[in-house]
């Protein structure tokens, strides 16, 4: 770096070639400095094939931008003075290239978002921090939506964002189909005999070998097997991901998006927000790529809305939420849960057959989707009344595509109902009914789930009419509770009496350590 240079910070999940900060960039006389270093790695636990996804992604993208003609400062996490934080490598190399001054994305996460003020007041030359456009939806364009709100909900952001991208629209500027949603439509029972593509992998290179490696070597107690990893670690292979579910997933993706199946790890979902969140796909990218399927009568409407709406709706409402509450809003708890997580949410040992299933996925793959994760960890976790900061470590350190800003809303407003109702309109409780539904777990499950009381009875069962009575108080004038109120209110008392005799035994158990009643 030639005097007056710019040093341009890349975090983890900004492996952008489009990011802000290195918009400008001049070879000649600016460095890029990556760093892999232990805070990041360990602030939670993150599962081994989180970490080896992103320090292997980052190595490519340095390689990619050095082939350029960029100079990388690349600090891998064994490199000899390693100092094993952001702060302490954006200081060790201001020292080493003495640049005229920082530029920066604006992070994904309020704690990086604190220490970039605190380097623009600390550090003893200019720090830009540009703001992150790769999202759909600005910072101050939800603030903007939010104004006089009193309460948040996605679906009429969504309609906005439809408007103002102007996606899956007819020429008047309607909705296709004469509906903003179709997820009525999409919540069927996988049927048997159908067979789901295989999910698409990536045979792991020299670099993603080197750092399987490491991270087996620094980070093999983490929750999490790194056996079979096989994700995309480039923006070229990320693109051939969304090619590939374009392909052969999203047809049916509408119809069975809600559908569980043992030994079906991935059934029609994309498996695309690791990439969109690291900044390997651009979420327009994907967003396009559906449409057009539809417009070529490829996919049917219900299965394009779906997915659509899963990143120009929900992706960009919780970042929105994110960044209008915090800090304030990862510290309500508005059902005042207090109880532990179980221990066998971190090793999967438990004789609850769907909790073991989604668990176990978890561990060998770090992903499960949206109805694993809402309604089995999500919902146990819930009828439980689990102190919402425990489930929510857990979240983020677990799934490859969890940072704070998608994590935190989503386990804390959708799954915990800890912010009282702003996110979304009701707690998403259900009992095992739901579960048996649109899964075959409850088929192998040592537990009866048409029993609902009694030792061998379902115990989402039990937990769901406790859970409904343990919290009266602060439910049961919510419109869209008053069926279940009625039905709590109809049950007889020595039925109520049972029910909560068999969750306090249960939760007895967990106490104790036991995985079960």
């Amino acid at each position: 770096m030639s005097a007056g240079g710019t040093l341009r910070l890349v975090l983890g999940d900004q492996l952008s070639h489009t990011l802000p900060s290195l918009r400008g960039l001049d070879p000649a006389c600016d460095v890029v400095l990556m760093a892999e270093v232990m805070g990041e790695a360990t602030y939670v636990p993150h599962h081994p094939q989180k970490i080896a996804f992103l320090f292997s992604a980052m190595r490519h993208f340095a390689g990619e931008l050095r082939a350029r003609g960029v100079v990388v400062d690349y600090v891998a996490l064994e490199d000899e003075g390693n100092i094993g934080s952001l702060d302490g490598e954006l200081r060790r190399a201001i020292e080493k290239h003495q640049p005229a001054q920082v530029e920066l994305t604006f992070p994904g996460e309020w704690r990086v978002w604190k220490q970039m003020r605190d380097w623009q007041r600390t550090l003893p030359i200019p720090v830009e921090v540009r703001e992150d456009d790769r999202f759909f939806c600005s910072i101050s364009r939800f603030r903007a939506h939010a104004k006089g709100r009193r309460q948040m909900r996605m679906e009429f952001f969504y309609r906005e964002m439809r408007r103002d991208h102007g996606v899956l629209l007819t020429q008047a500027g309607e909705p296709e189909g004469g509906q903003w949603n179709f997820d009525a439509e999409n919540r069927k029972r996988l049927p048997k005999g159908l067979l789901p593509p295989p999910p698409f992998t990536v045979e792991p290179d020299a670099i993603t070998t080197e750092v399987l490696a490491l991270v087996a070597r620094r980070f093999g107690q983490h929750f999490g097997s790194l056996e079979g990893f096989g994700y995309a670690v480039t923006a070229a292979d990320a693109t051939r991901a969304l090619d590939h579910f374009i392909r052969h997933g999203l047809a049916d993706f509408g119809d069975y998006q809600d559908a569980m199946a043992m030994g079906q790890d991935t059934l029609f979902h994309s498996i695309l927000s690791p990439y969109l969140n690291a900044g390997l796909l651009d979420p327009r990218a994907a967003v396009a790529a559906a449409e057009k399927a539809y417009r070529q009568g490829k996919a049917p409407l219900n299965a394009v809305e779906g997915f659509i709406r899963q990143i120009l709706g929900w992706r960009e409402y919780v970042r929105g939420i994110y960044w209008l509450n915090m800090p304030e809003y990862a510290n309500g708890n508005a059902l005042s849960a207090h109880r532990p997580l179980p221990a066998f949410y971190w090793t999967g040992e438990t004789d609850l057959n769907c909790l073991a299933q989604v668990i176990g996925q978890t561990r060998r793959t770090a992903y499960a989707h949206h109805i694993q994760r809402l309604m089995v960890t999500g919902n146990f976790a819930l009828l439980l009344g689990v102190e919402p900061a425990q489930i929510e470590e857990w979240y983020l350190a677990v799934y490859l595509d969890a940072y704070e800003w998608v994590e935190l809303p989503n386990v804390h407003g959708m799954v915990m109902f800890a912010d009282g109702g702003y996110l979304a309109s009701k707690p998403y409780a259900a009992s095992g009914k739901y579960i048996h539904r649109m899964s075959d777990y409850c088929s192998r499950c040592r537990y009866d789930v048409k029993q609902t009381e009694g030792p061998d009875a379902c115990p989402f069962n039990y937990l769901y009419w406790n859970f409904i009575a343990e919290n009266a108080g602060a439910l049961r004038g919510n419109p869209r509770m008053a069926m279940m109120y009625k039905g709590l209110d109809r049950m007889s008392a020595e039925k109520r009496a049972a029910v909560q005799r068999d969750a306090a035994r249960f939760m007895a158990g967990l106490v104790a350590g036991y995985p079960a009643g």
